[in-house]
């Protein structure tokens, strides 16, 4: 890897042209990528170090719904805090953390049909992931861990082998997904359905409140252990909707047999109604309880 550089100007360390360069090619960015991590990213990983003090470990988490950039954003802040501090980075996605599916299956056998689908709290292996984080604390120099590692192309997790590593001593720990920070609603607010899905598939509420009471617990007790949030903060739900259809339709035009395997726009729809309860309540309350936030616009730019 390419050595971090010091802006003579501004009197900062920072990245190298190259691995810019090499970052856009490797995650299909556009150029304009550039502006956005040199007016954004960057000056967030440079205040890491002094929020770490003397803390020999970070835990980092970013929320952010679909489509806004969260794991690239995760990718990026690993490339510059291991070039401009000589971090040793882990970045863990809450995705690759789901149950199996033969799990799911049996959720939803004992519990309620919907468990079936992965991604709302109560789809993740908690425990799982709370012994990660525990781990990740606690590596011995050099000595390394592979992370779980999840197929959504399967809907199952990936064979061990296939589970990228890191070596410790871990310095920054990143945890994205949509989900994290999230706390869970007053058992008021989950007596109106705030979908089709939910008034016609979870008419007694027993797929709301058992999501619900998993972030009350298992959920809370990680999320606790954060020492910052960043949140992403998309404009509306109806922009992460047109969003996620704008994402299939790309897809659809590269695959190589068409729209094979991807979701019509009526899954999509139903798909998202999945994620809309909580994501609403996170648009709503996470601007006052992050610790940052990157406020975006309907063309996906950071406008603060």
């Amino acid at each position: 890897m390419a050595a971090a550089t010091t802006d003579v100007t501004q009197n900062l360390v920072t990245i190298s042209d190259n691995q810019m360069s090499d970052f856009l090619s490797q995650h299909r960015l556009p150029p304009e990528f550039r502006r956005v991590a040199n007016q954004h990213y960057l000056p967030f990983a440079r205040q890491l170090p002094e929020i770490r003090d003397r803390k020999t470990q970070l835990l980092l988490g970013i929320n952010g719904a679909q489509g806004t950039g969260k794991s690239t954003l995760a990718d990026f802040l690993r490339l510059a805090t291991e070039s401009m501090f000589d971090w040793r980075v882990a970045v863990l996605s809450i995705d690759d953390f789901y149950l199996t599916l033969e799990e799911r299956k049996t959720l939803a056998q004992d519990v309620h049909p919907l468990l079936r689908i992965r991604g709302v709290p109560g789809t993740h292996d908690t425990e799982m992931l709370a012994s990660y984080l525990n781990r990740l604390q606690h590596l011995n120099r050099d000595e390394r861990i592979a992370l779980p590692s999840f197929d959504k192309a399967t809907d199952d997790r990936q064979i061990v082998q296939r589970w990228p590593t890191v070596k410790g001593p871990i310095d920054l720990v990143i945890l994205e997904g949509w989900c994290v920070g999230t706390v869970a609603q007053r058992d008021v607010e989950l007596e109106q359905p705030a979908n089709s899905l939910e008034r016609e598939e979870d008419p007694d509420c027993v797929w709301r409140n058992y999501v619900n009471d998993q972030l009350k617990t298992k959920y809370e007790q990680i999320f606790e252990q954060l020492d910052l949030l960043l949140f992403v903060h998309a404009p509306s739900f109806d922009a992460i909707l047109r969003w996620r259809l704008e994402q299939e339709e790309k897809l659809a035009d590269i695959s190589p047999d068409g729209s094979s395997g991807l979701m019509s726009k009526e899954q999509i729809t139903r798909f998202i109604q999945f994620y809309e309860r909580l994501t609403r309540a996170n648009l709503a309350s996470l601007p006052d309880r992050a610790d940052f936030e990157f406020r975006l616009d309907d063309t996906h730019s950071i406008v603060s």
